[in-house]
C-alpha cells in the first residue's frame, strides 16, 4: 500500500500540472493577462519605489509566459514518466523501486524551483506581486511548493524489502 501511494502522489501532481499546461493553452489570454499585470506592476502599492523593475514589452509578456508553460509541462512530463516507472517496478526489490523513482524526484525538484524562483521570488519579490490585491499569486505557489516538496520527501523515503 505504502508503494501504491507514493505512485498515486506524483501522479496526482502529474495530472495537475497536466491541467494547468491545458487551461495556460486554451486560455492564454487570461493567464498571460496575469504575468503581464504582475510584470508591469500595475497594482501594487501606489508610489513604491520598485517600480523602475515595471516591464510592459509584450514579447517579454509571451516570452516569460512561454516559458512558465514549457517549464510546467517538463516537469509534469518527467513526474508522470517517473510515476509510470515506478508503477512499473511495484513489485520489485526495494533497490529496483528506488532506482526507479529517479524522474519523478528530477520533475518534483524541477517544479520546485518553478514556484520558488519564478512565482515566489521573481514574481512575489522582484514584482512585488505580494502587494497587489488583484494579481497576487503568492499564497497558490506556496501552496503548491508545500505540496510538492511534501510529495518528493514522501517518495524518496528508502523501501525496503518485506
Amino acid at each position: 500500500m505504502l508503494r501504491l501511494s507514493k505512485i498515486a502522489l506524483p501522479s496526482a501532481l502529474a495530472l495537475y500540472l497536466a491541467l494547468v499546461v491545458f487551461n495556460n493553452l486554451t486560455d492564454y489570454g487570461s493567464n498571460r493577462a496575469f504575468v503581464e499585470h504582475v510584470l508591469a506592476m500595475d497594482t501594487t502599492f501606489p508610489g513604491n519605489a520598485g517600480m523602475w523593475r515595471a516591464v510592459r514589452a509584450p514579447w517579454i509578456v509571451h516570452a516569460l509566459y512561454g516559458s512558465i508553460i514549457l517549464w510546467e509541462a517538463a516537469a509534469c512530463l518527467l513526474i508522470a514518466s517517473g510515476a509510470w516507472r515506478m508503477w512499473r517496478a511495484r513489485r520489485e526489490p526495494g533497490v529496483v523501486f528506488d532506482r526507479a523513482k529517479a524522474l519523478v524526484a528530477a520533475g518534483l525538484a524541477l517544479n520546485l524551483l518553478q514556484w520558488i524562483v519564478v512565482f515566489l521570488a521573481v514574481g512575489g519579490e522582484w514584482f512585488l506581486m505580494w502587494q497587489s490585491r488583484t494579481w497576487n499569486g503568492s499564497d497558490a505557489a506556496a501552496r503548491m511548493f508545500m505540496v510538492a516538496g511534501i510529495t518528493l520527501l514522501f517518495v524518496q523515503t528508502p523501501d525496503r524489502d518485506e
